[in-house]
């Protein structure tokens, strides 16, 4: 297996394209992580309204 990266840093930076591949992990990670958040959100709102 050839690593392309020589240090830490190199793979952080990938290549000059560090921050919107970072970014773009991030902020997909979060928007996964709102819509759990939601989702659950909503199911307790509609076990409430069922048992209503």
């Amino acid at each position: 297996m050839n690593l392309y990266w020589k240090s830490l840093d190199d793979f952080l930076a990938m290549g000059g394209y560090g921050l919107y591949v970072w970014g773009s992990f991030g902020l997909t990670a979060f928007v996964i992580a709102a819509e759990l958040w939601s989702l659950r959100l909503r199911r307790k709102a509609l076990a409430s309204e069922i048992e209503e």
